[in-house]
């Protein structure tokens, strides 16, 4: 690491507590074991690389003349629907130990913060995210919940074809790995050869508690921030969506969507304004709060660049979360249960009826319109 990141990194830091630097208890970031005393630096520089995405503003309005120019106070979980796929596709075309610094112009990172800018023309902007929600009866402008902001990204995944990722929304508690297996190795019609994998984003939605997380399921949630398939968890009451991304001891770490930035463009970052507004796509430290803490509506999520993956994913879930010792996040099953709803029937349910396992609506906790500051 250069001077120049390690000043950038570094930089204020020293009031900064984003992660316990005297813990004996191992920091997880995303599937990564450190060590807060011996490598705190590297510990904020992976949390730095994430792909940051919060509220903008100024942003051509969304669905015509008339639309919403900003989606602060209703976008923060579409926000964190838009970090959990980024970092995916980050983990897919540049690799979970790749690292962002100030000053890269990789074309490949461009292509992927591209996909998520606030135009329309962008795949996974606010703007198609909000449209599309709009065509499945949420109106732009009203609040996602965990479950309804993975069904539209779903939606939305298959027109990204250089990514040719699949996402499966793992409902009713459960993961149904033939489910999984055929979308992600698909056959063709004639001759029945299956495909090669489809790289998965696997989501899985749950209630881990009425109005607050039941401590039984403390063990295994930590548990999911081991795994190196880990995307994280997104959660949060109406209005107040953060993106969950590690944890240290009993408290976990999260990117907040709750800053309301400028809308612009980084194209390829050949000027100072655009490399000015690729810096507020990143946030130097993250924060963090008892686990106890969450609301117990969530989305767990997981990355499989392989089947090997997979697999390895379901084995350390049989192995670790479904336990004699801990009560289960979720079960994992070979096939759906024969007394259960075709699987047709619940991909054309799912959108519709994605409220009734999220929340009733809660007044706004709170907001900011700080800007993010380029030092």
């Amino acid at each position: 690491m250069d001077g120049m990141f390690e000043t950038y990194l570094t930089e204020s830091s020293l009031e900064v507590d984003d992660i316990p630097q005297q813990t004996k208890d191992p920091v997880w970031i995303l599937g990564k074991k450190y060590n807060a005393v011996k490598q705190l630096t590297l510990i904020r520089q992976d949390i730095l690389t994430r792909l940051w995405f919060t509220y903008r503003k100024g942003f051509v309005p969304i669905g015509g003349d008339d639309g919403l120019t900003t989606d602060k106070g209703w976008g923060c979980m579409l926000r964190c629907g838009q970090m959990v796929l980024a970092q995916a596709l980050m983990c897919l075309h540049l690799g979970r130990d790749w690292s962002w610094e100030p000053e890269t112009k990789d074309a490949t990172y461009l292509k992927i913060l591209q996909k998520f800018e606030d135009r329309r023309q962008a795949p996974f902007s606010i703007h198609q995210i909000a449209l599309m929600g709009a065509s499945e009866g949420k109106e732009v402008g009203q609040w996602f919940g965990p479950n309804t902001v993975a069904q539209v990204l779903k939606k939305l995944i298959v027109y990204d074809e250089w990514s040719s990722v699949a996402i499966h929304v793992a409902l009713d508690n459960t993961v149904i790995i033939n489910e999984i297996k055929n979308l992600c190795l698909p056959q063709t019609s004639t001759n029945l050869i299956k495909n090669e994998w489809k790289p998965l984003l696997l989501v899985v939605p749950l209630r881990l508690g009425l109005s607050e997380i039941n401590p039984i399921y403390i063990t295994g949630l930590q548990t999911c921030f081991t795994f190196k398939q880990s995307l994280g968890v997104i959660g949060g009451k109406p209005n107040l969506a953060l993106y969950f991304i590690g944890c240290v001891g009993n408290e976990v770490i999260f990117l907040d969507p709750h800053t309301t930035q400028r809308s612009g463009f980084v194209e390829r970052k050949e000027n100072e304004d655009e490399a000015d507004l690729d810096i507020t796509y990143h946030c130097k430290h993250a924060s963090r709060i008892n686990i106890l803490a969450m609301d117990p509506s969530v989305a767990i999520c997981f990355f499989c660049k392989s089947e090997e993956d997979f697999d390895n994913l379901c084995v350390r879930i049989q192995n670790e979360i479904i336990t004699a010792d801990n009560q289960p996040l979720f079960e994992i099953c070979f096939e759906r249960p024969k007394e259960w709803s075709p699987v047709e029937d619940i991909a054309v349910e799912a959108l519709a009826t994605a409220s009734s396992i999220e929340f009733d609506c809660l007044d706004r906790q709170y907001d900011s319109e700080h800007e993010f500051e380029i030092l």
